[in-house]
């Protein structure tokens, strides 16, 4: 299965914030979206990837303080990111040996939407229950 796959069942949606939103309001977009991480949009592209992770190992070093700092502060900036073309198998290669759970997806450098671990399990799960129907079904025709 492919990543486009897995976005066209999901939706390409992706929130996204900028560079200067404070993080207090990156708190606020992650409620609203009910989504983990919001990809950091800069004039040039993606500047980064911020997650409640990020959030909360910052919020621990420096304290309340923390939620009217840039979310530029805090963000991930090496983003990792894949293809639609990729495999949704290599994508969770990569997810497990990078440690990461959130992964932009670019389609000729644009960003088209966003992949979770949740969406990784969850193809599994249904290619899992696919080969599970076929098998019974195969087993009640002999």
């Amino acid at each position: 299965m492919k990543i486009a796959d897995v976005l066209r069942t999901k939706g390409s949606a992706v929130a996204t914030v900028e560079p200067r939103t404070p993080v207090r309001e990156l708190l606020a977009g992650l409620a609203q979206h009910n989504v983990g991480a919001m990809v950091v949009l800069g004039p040039d592209g993606i500047a980064g990837i911020v997650s409640e992770r990020d959030v909360v190992r910052r919020l621990h070093e420096r304290g309340a303080e923390l939620l009217d700092a840039p979310v530029s502060e805090i963000m991930t900036k090496m983003v990792f990111s894949c293809d639609p073309q990729d495999t949704v198998d290599s994508l969770t290669v990569q997810m497990t040996e990078r440690r990461i759970r959130h992964v932009p997806v670019l389609g000729d450098g644009v960003l088209i939407g966003i992949v979770s671990i949740g969406d990784v399990v969850k193809s599994h799960i249904s290619q899992l229950e696919e080969s599970h129907n076929q098998l019974q079904a195969y087993i009640a025709q002999g």
